[in-house]
C-alpha cells in the first residue's frame, strides 16, 4: 500500500459479540454516551433473541427514561414495548450499593448477628458512603445475576470516572483489608474487654480516632470494633465471591466495550481503558466512538467550500447558497479533525476494533432512538488510519 494511503482500523462486529457475549461491560470517561451505548447494545441484543439485563452504576436517569421507565432500582424491571418475537426480552436496573450490602448481610451472616450488623453506625456509614464500597457491591451484583441463570446477557454500565474500572480492584482491595493489622487491631476490643480498647487508643490509634471520629461520631472505635467482630465470620464468603467475579471477568464469554467521543481527552481516557485492560487480561471487544461527525459530500472538501462561498459573495445575490457551503465547511473542517484525533488512537492501539456512531441532532429519549444507536453501531463504520 502507498505511503500516505490509508487503511480502515479493524471493525468491531458488535452483532457477533452481542449473540456470543454472556457479560458486556461498557466502561469509558464522562459524558461519552456510555450509558445510552450500553442501552443500546442490551436493546439490540434483547431484540436479537437474547434475555438480556442492563445493569447501571451510574446514577443518571437518562437510562430509566429511554426505556419508558418511570425509575430504576437494586431489583430488574421490565423493558415493555421490546420486539420479542425472537424470544428474547430487557430488563434494566440501577444499583442500589447499601441495599446490595444489606441483601449480603441479611443472606450470609450467622443467625442473629445480621441485626447487630444492619444496625451498628459504622455499617451505615460503609454501607452508603465509604470508596470502594460501590465497585464491591457492583461486583456482588453481577456475581448475583450471573447465578441465577434468569439472563444469557448482563449488560454492565461502569461508574463516568476512571475508577469505571476500580472494581478490578475489588478482591486485591478487600483482600488486603481483611488481611490487614487494621482489622486485627478493630478486633482486639470485641475480643478482649475494655482493657484492650484502652490498649488500642493508647498505642498509636489517636489520630485515626480523630479522623473517623469526625465522619461517624465518638464512639468510632467501638462501632468499628462490633461491626468487624460480628462480620468476622462473613470475610471468607467477601472475599471467594470477589475473586470469583472478577475471574469471571476474565473468562471467555466477557466482553468490554470502551466508550469515547472523537475528542482529545475522550481518547486519552479511551487509551487508558484499553492499557488497564490489557494489562489485567480482560477481553477488549473494541472502541464504540460516538458523536461522529459525517457528510453526505466528502468529495466537498472544506477548503473548495470556503472558496466557492467567496467566489459567491464576489458575484454577489447569493448569500444563502454561500451561507451553506460555509456551514458544510465548518463540519468538514471539524470531521477530518476528528479523524486525525481516531488516527491517533488506532495508530497507538492497532489491534482494536472501532466502530462510530454519527452525531445526533438530539438526545436519545425512546427506544426508537435507542435502536437506531443500536443499528448505526452494527453498520460496522469504522475510523480510517494512516498505512
Amino acid at each position: 500500500m502507498a505511503k500516505g494511503t490509508a487503511r480502515r482500523a479493524p471493525a468491531m462486529d458488535v452483532d457477533a459479540v452481542l449473540d456470543s457475549a454472556k457479560i458486556l461491560v461498557c466502561t469509558g470517561s464522562g459524558g461519552v454516551g456510555k450509558t445510552t451505548t450500553a442501552a443500546a447494545l442490551a436493546l439490540r441484543a434483547a431484540e436479537r433473541g437474547r434475555r438480556t439485563v442492563v445493569l447501571t452504576i451510574d446514577p443518571a436517569r437518562r437510562l430509566a427514561q429511554s426505556m419508558g421507565l418511570s425509575e430504576l432500582d437494586n431489583t430488574p424491571r421490565r423493558v415493555e414495548a421490546v420486539d420479542g418475537s425472537k424470544g428474547g426480552s430487557l430488563d434494566a436496573m440501577m444499583l442500589d450499593m447499601k441495599r446490595t450490602f444489606d441483601e449480603i448481610v441479611v443472606t450470609h451472616a450467622e443467625p442473629g448477628k445480621a441485626d447487630a450488623i444492619l444496625q451498628n453506625p459504622f455499617y451505615q456509614a460503609l454501607s452508603s458512603s465509604f470508596a470502594g464500597t460501590q465497585e464491591y457491591m457492583a461486583m456482588e451484583k453481577l456475581g448475583q445475576l450471573k447465578a441465577t441463570s434468569d439472563y444469557d446477557l448482563i449488560v454492565v454500565d461502569t461508574p463516568p470516572t476512571r475508577s469505571a474500572l476500580d472494581f478490578l480492584d475489588a478482591p486485591e482491595r478487600l483482600t488486603a483489608f481483611l488481611d490487614g493489622r487494621m482489622v486485627r487491631i478493630l478486633l482486639a476490643p470485641a475480643k478482649a474487654g475494655g482493657k484492650a480498647y484502652l490498649k488500642v487508643v493508647t498505642t498509636g490509634f489517636n489520630v485515626f480516632t480523630s479522623v473517623i471520629t469526625r465522619i461517624i461520631g465518638a464512639q468510632v472505635l467501638q462501632d468499628v470494633s462490633q461491626f468487624v467482630a460480628a462480620l468476622e465470620t462473613m470475610f471468607g464468603g467477601f472475599r471467594e465471591r470477589a475473586q470469583a467475579t472478577y475471574d469471571l471477568l476474565k473468562a471467555p464469554g466477557t466482553s468490554f466495550v470502551v466508550v469515547a467521543t472523537p475528542e482529545r481527552d475522550a481518547l486519552r481516557e479511551a487509551s487508558y481503558f484499553v492499557e488497564r485492560l490489557a494489562e489485567e487480561s480482560m477481553p477488549l471487544a473494541g472502541l464504540v466512538v460516538n458523536r461522529v461527525h459525517r457528510s453526505g459530500s466528502a468529495t466537498l472538501t472544506s477548503e473548495r467550500s470556503t472558496a466557492g462561498a467567496q467566489q459567491l459573495d464576489e458575484l454577489g445575490g447569493h448569500e444563502l447558497t454561500a451561507a451553506v457551503l460555509r456551514l458544510h465547511a465548518g463540519r468538514m473542517a471539524l470531521a477530518s479533525r476528528e479523524r486525525r484525533l481516531q488516527d491517533r488512537f488506532s495508530g497507538a492501539h492497532p489491534g482494536v476494533p472501532v466502530v462510530e456512531v454519527a452525531a445526533l441532532p438530539g438526545d436519545v429519549h425512546d427506544l426508537d432512538g435507542l435502536r437506531a444507536v443500536g443499528e448505526d453501531m452494527a453498520s460496522g463504520k469504522a475510523a480510517a488510519v494512516p498505512a
